[in-house]
């Protein structure tokens, strides 16, 4: 098959609704050799689909079998769903019922090792091709066969979301050279490469960072040649780097938004039915004429339609003539308060979209030539649940790489990208010791802290290991306990004897439902470094994916909205120093909230974040012995609620004077005790005081904290002498101070996570944080990343746990030693915990082995002469003459 005839294949297939031949043709030419006979005809009912997923699943079939060259098996199946919104929602209901069909639980009783599926669904457009695989883990029995282990092995999902109203873009770059080569056999790892996500991310940000250079260096002109335009952004200190930024931002964010059919809905149409490609067409002028894209349409549909609350007129526009959301939240909030109506920046219609010809052949590289390529999501990825798409995560990655381009330094930046020396853009990274936290690690610490939490508030009632089992398998087993509760209800009202569907959730977490609930509706939990928001995001999932499954056994219908609403506004804080990664961190929490809104007669507008995610410094604040004024807190923290909900955009800015006005009465009642405090522009007890008044501090304190050196830390040193006193040292890191911080603002009993470098285990300035850590707290465990790259970056890390609460003699610490030649940490992490003393953790450096390890160490040092006892005088250690040849990024 030639590159023309497999490109029309992939869009025939790809871009339609499902065609079931089309599905077998594409099939046909992509597993060449696959088995046709073992087809199935569709089995739907109680027989076919199981009772636990009758709600879902209307019937599927099996198309054929195709087995690689090493020999795993991989079938063809169409799944037909119950109801259109099943394609988006209940992605776990589907992903366990290929997993059980994959186990030879239904359908057919042998195993099998992946599927590839098409999920139909009835009066949809679009459909989902899905890659389903499951790991076994095999055992021996007694007479000496190897047979599959039965345990809790959760299947991985990878989709592509196709149809009518999806682009097939990253399809064609993904199965185009299968389809090209008549020869190519593709095996197992072959699909799983055609279906990864991090290729897609990657690729489309370096055409974002592209994209973020032209629109930066097209304001730069704007700015020069028109006066009115220089002299606001001078008067109002708006740069053109952070204008850039923003706009992007703005446009990426109404790309995932564009996907709800929430845009360009007819006057008396509910939500949902508007066109999914609505800024295309909005460009195309179907939705009126202009002059200026940017000027006459963008800027009016940011800060008018999308900001205003036309409620009252059921929401309609009439610039555009048609029905736009008011969205509410800061994103739409002009730059600086920046004058939208009286100045015009004009950007070249050609900068949004153009007729340029791509290297790789395709026509136009504008914004939205590039951004209608590509797949957007509002589903955040879960470990289990990949879409081949853009996810909200792609925010807090743009972030990331594009945190460090400062005004000061663009132009260097552009050089050095210009100058084809790849990975030396990272060093703009190093300054500011941001590092993205890779998804599997964010889940893993997000997990472990709620294992933790639970486990100290539950103590006397529930097992460590019910506790583990709960949080880490409760996607696992929505479904089953549904249908396992209702049967125990029949079978108490003597409506049937017995069931097969036993309750696969621990008794002990059955009868504290209530208990848990409560706990996990009342935590608090803060991110002193947020960034991107990944952690917060991320425990926010977690959180809301076990209040559904209690919700279960509790008999409350309560939806995915309201959880995640209540859990931003009562539980979660966050705080950075950069605005950017303040305004990232919203955004998440906004689209995490649009994706569950399913009312589609009454879409309710954003929450005001202010309070909840605030840009500061985490490590300075008030001196710890002095508390502010309990009166004003209160009164704050009555405007902060207010706030929260509030939409009319002059309330809010009245509300945030009133705010503002008492915090500066706050600042000033301490001074009385302390005239030599600044101007403080945060600090945990005045901004975050309704944590303290309830427990005292938080329960969960989680975070990556900045790497940044101590020579670039210099004019900060005085006031961190002042802060932290006896823990202070000078040559110490940054991160080691979020460790001090993190402490003081945990209640007792709290836990602590915090992935960072592992210097402080074993370096001189690290000793004061190790004898504090040993003597102060519980470590629960630690893993050290001797070697692993868990970060782009080579910075050698190590995730640490701990409880506020001194130790008692005897304590034991988990420790895992991650090395390099590892392939799946997570699962290597959970299957290779040892153990030490905590008291053997020495002042001096602190050595990851157990006890028979530890006592040849001792017998050695017992034997030997230390090098500080030797009549030498030594200056430094090793030391290397040209580090850039040494250091490889």
């Amino acid at each position: 098959m030639n590159r023309e005839q497999a490109k029309k294949l992939i869009i025939e297939t790809f871009e339609n609704p499902f065609d079931k031949g089309k599905f077998i043709n594409f099939i046909n030419n992509l597993l060449k050799t696959y088995d046709r006979s073992k087809a199935l005809e569709p089995r739907s009912g109680i027989q076919g689909v199981t009772e636990k997923y009758l709600r879902f699943i209307s019937s599927w079939e099996r198309i054929g079998r195709y087995e690689d060259k090493d020999g795993k098996k991989i079938d063809i199946l169409v799944v037909k769903l119950e109801k259109e919104t099943s394609l988006y929602r209940a992605r776990s209901a589907q992903r366990n019922f290929v997993a059980e069909y994959l186990r030879g639980k239904l359908g057919t009783g042998t195993t099998k090792d992946a599927a590839l599926v098409a999920f139909i669904s009835p009066a949809s457009e679009d459909w989902r091709f899905s890659l389903v695989k499951l790991d076994y883990r095999f055992e021996e029995t007694p007479s000496g066969k190897v047979k599959v282990k039965e345990e809790f092995t959760p299947a991985k999902r990878w989709s592509f979301l196709v149809g009518k109203n999806e682009k097939s873009h990253t399809a064609q770059s993904r199965f185009l050279p299968i389809l090209e080569n008549d020869d190519w056999k593709p095996t197992l790892k072959d699909l799983e490469k055609a279906f990864d996500v991090e290729i897609v991310t990657k690729e489309f940000f370096e055409k974002y960072r592209d994209l973020f250079i032209r629109t930066k260096l097209e304001l730069d002109k704007i700015v020069q040649s028109n006066q009115e335009v220089k002299q606001e952004f001078e008067s109002k200190n708006i740069n053109t780097v952070d204008f850039a930024k923003k706009l992007l931002g703005q446009i990426v964010f109404l790309y995932f938004l564009q996907k709800k059919g929430w845009f360009g809905v007819e006057r008396d149409k509910p939500w949902g039915t508007g066109p999914k490609d609505f800024i295309r067409k909005l460009f195309n002028k179907e939705y009126g004429e202009y002059e200026n894209f940017y000027n006459d349409i963008l800027e009016p549909l940011f800060y008018e339609a999308l900001r205003t609350d036309r409620s009252a007129d059921d929401h309609y526009y009439s610039r555009f003539n048609c029905k736009i959301p008011f969205l509410n939240g800061g994103l739409f909030d002009p730059i600086n308060n920046f004058d939208w109506v009286n100045i015009d920046i004009l950007l070249p219609n050609e900068l949004f979209s153009n007729k340029n010809r791509t290297k790789e052949g395709d026509i136009g590289d504008g914004i939205l030539d590039v951004f209608d390529r590509y797949n957007f999501t509002v589903n955040e990825e879960e470990p289990l649940e990949k879409e081949v798409a853009l996810d909200p995560e792609l925010l807090g990655k743009i972030y990331e790489k594009l945190n460090a381009i400062r005004p000061d330094n663009f132009d260097e930046y552009v050089k050095i990208l210009k100058s084809g020396r790849k990975g030396e853009e990272i060093k703009f990274n190093k300054e500011y010791g941001v590092y993205y936290t890779p998804r599997e690690i964010v889940h893993y610490m997000c997990q472990e802290s709620l294992i933790n939490y639970l486990e100290t508030e539950l103590a006397g009632k529930v097992r460590r290991e019910d506790i583990e089992e709960f949080v880490r398998y409760a996607d696992l087993f929505l479904e089953h306990e549904k249908i396992a509760l209702e049967k125990r209800e029949k079978i108490e009202r003597g409506e049937q004897k017995d069931t097969k569907y036993k309750h696969k959730i621990p008794e002990s977490i059955l009868q504290n439902a209530e208990l848990i609930d409560k706990l996990l509706a009342d935590i608090k939990v803060c991110d002193p470094a947020v960034g991107s928001g990944a952690f917060l995001v991320g425990i926010m999932h977690e959180i809301v994916k076990l209040r559904q499954l209690l919700s279960v056994y509790l008999g409350r219908e309560i939806n995915t909205y309201d959880l995640k609403h209540h859990c931003i506004e009562n539980s979660l804080y966050g705080v950075d120093i950069d605005p950017g990664a303040v305004e990232v961190c919203r955004l998440r929490f906004w689209l995490s909230l649009v994706v569950d809104e399913e009312d589609f007669y009454n879409i309710k507008p954003l929450p005001n974040l202010d309070y909840k995610v605030v840009q500061g410094n985490s490590l300075l604040g008030l001196p710890e012995e002095i508390l502010p004024n309990d009166g004003i807190s209160r009164e704050i923290e009555a405007m902060k609620k207010v706030l929260f909900s509030i939409t009319s955009p002059s309330e809010k800015m009245k509300v945030r004077e009133k705010i503002n006005i008492l915090f500066a009465k706050q600042i000033n009642f301490v001074r009385q005790f302390d005239p030599s405090i600044g101007d403080i522009k945060f600090d945990f007890r005045i901004h975050f005081s309704e944590v303290f008044h309830e427990k005292n501090g938080f329960d969960i304190v989680i975070a990556n904290p900045p790497y940044v050196r101590q020579e670039r830390i210099k004019h900060l040193k005085p006031k961190l002498k002042k802060a932290y006193k006896d823990f202070f040292v000078s040559t110490a890191d940054l991160y080691t101070y979020f460790y001090k911080k993190s402490y003081d603002i945990l209640r007792n009993n709290g836990v602590l996570c915090f992935i960072s470098s592992n210097k402080w285990m074993r370096a001189k300035y690290g000793e004061k944080l190790r004898r504090f850590l040993k003597e102060k707290t519980k470590i629960i465990e630690i893993v050290d990343f001797s070697g692993y790259p868990v970060f782009e970056q080579t910075v050698d890390t190590n995730i640490i746990i701990l409880l506020k609460s001194r130790p008692e003699k005897g304590h034991l610490v988990s420790f895992v030693n991650v090395g390099s030649d590892v392939d799946d940490e997570i699962d290597y992490i959970r299957n290779n915990k040892r153990t030490i003393l905590q008291e053997k953790l020495s002042d001096s450096a602190w050595t990851l082995a157990e006890d028979r390890v530890l006592a040849i160490k001792e017998k050695i040092e017992k034997i030997g002469t230390p090098l500080k006892e030797w009549d030498v005088k030594i200056y430094r250690g090793v030391l290397t003459g040209f580090n850039e040849a040494f250091i490889i990024d």
